[in-house]
């Protein structure tokens, strides 16, 4: 099978299985779908770089709108010895993106009466009836922590499982707290049933009142036990019988078949056994467990973003679609770690991450959008607003995924058209523009962290107060790793390499890097004081620093001006519209303060002034779909 290029883009019903795809495919007109052939061509390309510099080895990347495939394409390889090409019908582990899949089957019960999403766990699962809540205390006389055993304020129920409030944790790896450690003793390992797990979770204690705190956990797994208890089946035969066969998954499992091994891309890490997908297993992990492929991933999406059916076959209601991905938590709870949150625009539905914030993310998206992904990189989100569905499958280390979680959004997002009923017609010749006007627009221009113009983020969220400098915790201090270039920093005489000992005359020996960071941080104009150890320097130095507002753009424009037109590029991390990195455009003037690109998808920009008259912004496309920058 051929891997499937941008130059065969395609439409077709999702009805196809993966063996289908290169027999089937017809070509569709993106401009109908509202997609830039130019702008979605920038995917590929960006993850064709990746692999060049060896941090990726392949990926499969799909993407649909409604009902069509807009986007598919495998490239690069399975294999780090790139000996394999990658397929579009590659497998891979795709870890907590089950987490969606256990949801579903547990709603699927919910629907059928035979579990109550009110009910207390215990009802299903006696074993943890009893659990009590742990309480770090510190023994004054010692100075040790001790877990105290509080009984419950109430029971854990099926909703707690689902929306990770029920006050179970995993061990040491997204938090590491005294109660977390506790449960590495949970038997948690390939040759134990889920039902051998969850009595296994009796002894130890909740690290929080259910319902009080949301933090990352195991509860899908224990959900994946209800799931059986409640159905009467296995949890892999269930998943088969009421999701996958319907759906017509025929690449998802629990385990890779002797057959379809060659078509397993090649783990970054060596696999722990409890995920060793290579072979059958008794652990059935509700939370991390199963393999899958693009294309049927598609398919499970597909049918949420339809509320609940796919080609005829209804797995849920609309109504329960609607509240699983609905924001499900509290007013004030509390979250642990920084998963989900206040601090990425959004909250937990029912077994998704839920964007609730209009104008606060770390990636693009309509409010309402609903995704998760998996620890080696697997990543999905469904956009109800645009009827959006997109799909990235890769492999990496953990803690390499972040970057590939941001480019496929913004990617996906800046390869949308604007509406052309929002376009003002250009002039019928160019308007003459004089020198001294277009000097006063050279500068650089912060859009904030999304290039999608269906965003109405506050573009100076990406702005904030300090000095400008990349830090690290090293043994004697904190070492300065990378001073903004013409930052307050660097202009202070800053250097890499320098050891700060002191800040404002306090050692900052035992401090973390969230201390630091802090401490750095003030008010616009207020200073600093740091003690410098250098290299090469047998003494410390006193440096001051007056801080500043530092723009840190994932979307920003250079404005220059050449043999008297106005020039644009891209110079943050993710190309705009008709703008990338090291591609100057040139613009042509509709008026003294509005100009737009003759050629591509004709975007324009105006220019904005403050009450004095100087340029404090910009705006691309003025109308509904503008994106608006502060200057910097």
């Amino acid at each position: 099978m051929k891997p499937i290029s941008l130059a065969c883009t395609v439409a077709l019903a999702l009805c196809l299985s993966t063996a289908a795809f290169s027999d089937d495919l017809t070509t569709v007109n993106l401009v109908s779908l509202g997609f830039s052939t130019t702008r979605l061509a920038r995917i590929g390309a960006w993850y064709r770089a990746r692999a060049e510099t060896g941090d990726l080895t392949g990926a499969v990347v799909a993407i649909a709108r409604g009902d069509k495939l807009v986007y598919f394409e495998a490239l690069g390889f399975q294999d780090r010895a790139k000996t394999i090409p990658m397929k579009p019908d590659s497998i891979f582990w795709i870890a907590s993106m089950t987490k969606p899949i256990t949801s579903v089957a547990a709603m699927l019960l919910v629907e059928e009466g035979k579990l109550g999403l009110d009910a207390p766990v215990a009802q299903y699962l006696p074993e943890l009836k009893d659990m009590p809540v742990g309480v770090e205390k510190t023994n004054p006389a010692t100075g040790n922590v001790v877990i105290a055993r509080e009984p419950p304020e109430r029971p854990m129920t099926v909703r707690d499982l689902l929306r990770h409030t029920s006050g179970l944790v995993y061990p040491p790896q997204y938090t590491d707290a005294p109660i977390n450690r506790l449960y590495r003793q949970a038997l948690f390992q390939r040759d134990n049933t889920l039902a051998d797990f969850v009595a296994s979770l009796a002894d130890l204690p909740l690290a929080h009142q259910p319902g009080n705190v949301w933090e990352y956990s195991w509860g899908a797994d224990v959900l994946a036990r209800v799931v059986e208890v409640a159905s009467g089946q296995r949890f892999d035969q269930f998943l088969e019988n009421h999701i996958f066969g319907p759906l017509h998954m025929v690449d998802t499992g629990f385990y890779v078949p002797e057959a379809k091994l060659g078509r397993l891309v090649e783990a970054p890490e060596p696999r722990n056994p409890q995920f060793d997908v290579t072979r059958q297993r008794k652990l059935l992990s509700g939370g991390g467990g199963l393999v899958s492929t693009a294309a049927d991933y598609l398919r499970f999406c597909q049918m949420l973003l339809n509320g609940g059916e796919l080609d005829g076959v209804r797995i849920l209601s609309p109504t329960t679609v609607r509240e699983m991905t609905t924001n499900s938590l509290p007013p004030g709870i509390h979250f642990v770690g920084n998963e989900i949150g206040p601090n990425v625009g959004s909250s937990w539905g029912l077994g998704f991450s839920v964007r609730t914030d209009p104008t606060s993310s770390n990636v693009p998206g309509s409010i309402g959008s609903f995704t998760w992904n998996g620890v080696w990189g697997t990543y999905f989100w469904i956009d109800p607003a645009e009827r959006l569905i997109a799909v990235q499958m890769i492999q990496v280390a953990p803690g390499k995924a972040g970057p590939y979680f941001a480019a496929i959004r913004n990617l996906t997002y800046g390869s949308l058209r604007i509406s052309e009923q929002s376009s003002v017609p250009l002039p019928a010749s160019p308007v003459i523009v004089r020198p001294d006007v277009l000097a006063d627009y050279a500068g650089r221009y912060d859009f904030g962290s999304s290039s999608s113009s269906r965003d109405k983020m506050d573009s100076t969220a990406s702005s904030y107060v300090g000095v400008g400098m990349g830090i690290k915790i090293v043994d004697g201090g904190v070492e300065v790793t990378s001073p903004r270039e013409n930052g307050p920093a660097a202009n202070a005489g800053i250097k890499a390499g320098d050891i700060i000992t002191e800040i404002d005359d306090a050692p900052v020996k035992g401090c973390n890097i969230d201390q630091i960071t802090n401490k750095m941080r003030g008010a616009i104009n207020s200073q600093v004081r740091l003690k410098i150890s250098r290299p090469g320097l047998d003494h410390p130095i006193d440096i001051v620093i007056t801080r500043a507002i530092i723009h840190s753009p994932a979307v920003a424009l250079q404005v220059q001006i050449d043999a008297g037109k106005l020039v644009i590029e891209a110079i943050g991390t993710w190309p705009i519209l008709d703008f990338e990195k090291s591609k100057p455009v040139e613009l042509t003037a509709a008026s003294s303060d509005e100009f737009y690109v003759d050629s591509g998808d004709h975007t324009r920009i105006a220019f904005v002034r403050d009450s004095t008259g100087k340029v404090s912004g910009a705006i691309l496309n003025p109308g509904p779909w503008e994106q608006k920058a502060v200057r910097y």
